[in-house]
Order: structure tokens, then sequence, then C-alpha cells
């Protein structure tokens, strides 16, 4: 972004923009799937959001911040409740959902569904 960064709304924003892996720009360079947000009826900056396949990527790699070390490196119990987290947040409707999270986690697809089945029974996610 070109301007406004020190403007009072950019920086209420700006967290949540981060934790979405969204891009923050001058209103002027939006294009048409971008956000443009509007403080006291001007507009001060845009939001491009993240391409969905983006945003698992952004979530992982968000979690693994928090807990401070790479997912792999956690334990089972820690690594089902990383799924659960991850299933609430829609991670296993994009394709190739359960392979990434595998990645991450160093586990196996199979694995992946065994910590979605211990939760659900009942539910399998969509590849």
């Amino acid at each position: 972004m070109t301007e406004p960064r020190d403007h009072p709304f950019v920086a209420a924003v700006k967290p949540l923009v981060d934790a979405m892996g969204g891009e923050l720009m001058d209103p002027a360079q939006a294009q048409p799937d971008d956000v443009v947000l509007s403080w006291e009826g001007e507009d001060v900056l845009a939001v491009r959001l993240p391409q969905l396949s983006d945003s698992l990527d952004h979530i992982l790699a968000a979690l693994e911040r928090r807990h401070g070390v790479p997912l792999a490196q956690l334990d089972r119990k820690t690594k089902q409740d990383v799924v659960r987290i991850l299933e609430a947040r829609g991670a296993f409707s994009v394709r190739h959902g359960v392979e990434t999270v595998a990645g991450a986690l160093g586990v196996s697809r199979f694995t992946v569904y065994n910590y979605l089945n211990r939760e659900n029974p009942n539910k399998t996610p969509q590849e």
C-alpha cells in the first residue's frame, strides 16, 4: 500500500487482514474482486483477499506460529486438536486439503482421516 498506512482505520483492520492472509493496498489499485473499505465516507484502503488454496497454507503457518514449532513436531493429541481446528475452518473443503494437512503434520492421509473420524464418525472430507 502506498499511502495512508498511518490512518487509524488501517491500523485497526491490519491485524484482521494479516490474520486472514489478505493484502492491504491503495483503493485506486483495487480490482473488481477486492474489497474497498471506507472511513467517514472516504475510501481509505482496499483489501485483496487470498485465494482459497493460499488460505490453507496461511492457516497452517499461523497454527505453526501459535505452537512455536513445526506442526510435524507436535504430539498426537495436539495434532488431533489442530485437525479439529482446521476442520472447523473449512480446510478440508479445499481440493487436496487432506494431503496438504497430512504433509504439514508429518502424518499420512489415513491418519488425518482417523483424526477426523474420531470427532465425526459419519463425516468424510471432500477432495
